[in-house]
């Protein structure tokens, strides 16, 4: 049996790609012989981290990769997220040692249109796929990044080495959508190496007791509570809709919830019920009405729509990034991006949808297929011999 080693860098409060993460490593310990090594940003070391930034190798971290590297002796490795504790300097430890790597990018974080000081990128009114903003006069860039100029500033900093590392090195590149695969190799010019392998979806319906939980009157958004996820948009205009009996969940940290929930403590149709668990979310979904996201950003693959999906939820989402490739074609209940009357509309019409029951069949039957787990090891099995 293979040997496969995975390499992810875990967030400060776990998201989404971790949730990913967790999901394939169960998954490829059926195929292969699965070795994991995680990097934890919860403890920033300002001498050791900072140092590491500039140099762009964590030395650490490499020591670290190393050791697993002669120990487990992988045939290839996949890795995840590298900001900030591994480092680019783990690709140079991975060559090193001549094992086949990918990485797998979730997000569009790196290629942010206002990251760089080129004329590509400063020319024209261009939405940007990051941060899913139009560039302003005289603005490089927004603070996209956690809502900070200076964590922005770092991210771009970051984000134009990691697009050098892509270059220069013979990495394979796994991506989320054929969206993304498509605005890749139009970005960075490459054809050949970049393949679509969405994330595995894990989900234990015999866990969650399907009889104790009933519909219910309330939509759930679940994820990061930010600006750039569009959840003060989603609550304003979900309150201008005219249903009294139906309630929306928020689920999640972030730098907007006090805000947030200062501002509505006293309406009754918003209850913010902080960091769940993703076994507790599921439950939540499990009893809503229906998810709901208004992101502004130009999505992969959102771990809450492939979820609701698998568990017969409708879902109402904009039509940005890759979402709609998780969905059947002709999907009614998405809405153009930043159209927050188009929002409103989509939220009425499923809720008086006489076909609503069969949107959550229709979202199932779809997921299953797309995501099937034979279907996904063949195509990984072709990217090996590549």
């Amino acid at each position: 049996m293979k040997k496969l080693l995975i390499i992810h860098t875990k967030y400060r409060n776990t998201g989404g790609e971790d949730i990913a993460v967790t999901n394939e490593v169960n998954y490829f310990s059926k195929y292969f012989n699965v070795k994991v090594v995680y990097f934890d940003n919860s403890k920033f070391q300002f001498k050791n981290d900072f140092l590491a930034f500039l140099t762009n190798t964590n030395t650490f971290s490499n020591k670290k990769l190393k050791e697993e590297i002669d120990s487990f002796k992988p045939d290839f490795a996949i890795v995840h997220n590298t900001w900030f504790k591994a480092n680019l300097g783990i690709f140079q430890v991975l060559k090193a040692n001549n094992i086949k790597t990918f990485i797998k990018i979730h997000n569009y974080r790196y290629f942010c249109t206002y990251s760089f000081s080129s004329k590509k990128h400063l020319r024209g009114d261009i939405t940007c796929p990051a941060c899913g903003f139009k560039k302003k006069k005289f603005q490089i860039f927004n603070k996209y990044f956690q809502e900070s100029y200076i964590k922005s500033l770092f991210a771009i900093i970051y984000g134009k080495k990691y697009i050098d590392t892509l270059l220069k090195s013979k990495i394979q590149i796994l991506v989320l959508t054929k969206n993304h695969k498509n605005f890749i190799s139009e970005f960075l010019g490459l054809k050949n190496n970049v393949n679509v392998f969405p994330n595995i979806l894990e989900i234990k319906i015999e866990k969650l007791d399907l009889n104790q939980h009933k519909n219910e009157n309330y939509l759930i958004y679940a994820g990061r509570i930010s600006q750039e996820k569009g959840i003060h948009e989603l609550i304003k205009n979900f309150l201008e809709i005219q249903i009294n009996d139906l309630s929306l969940k928020v689920v999640g940290e972030g730098p907007e919830r006090k805000k947030l929930e200062a501002l509505y403590k006293s309406n009754e149709k918003i209850n913010f019920l902080g960091y769940l668990n993703n076994d507790d979310v599921k439950k939540e979904i499990l009893g809503s009405f229906a998810v709901v996201t208004a992101t502004k950003l130009f999505e992969g693959q959102p771990t809450l729509l492939t979820e609701a999906s698998k568990l017969g939820k409708p879902s109402i989402f904009p039509n940005s990034g890759g979402i709609s490739e998780f969905f059947p074609e002709g999907y009614e209940f998405k809405f153009s991006q930043f159209d927050y009357d188009d929002l409103k509309r989509k939220i009425m019409a499923l809720y008086y949808s006489e076909k609503y029951n069969q949107v959550g069949v229709e979202n199932n039957q779809f997921i299953d297929n797309y995501l099937d787990e034979e279907k996904l090891i063949k195509d990984f099995m072709r990217y090996i011999e590549l």
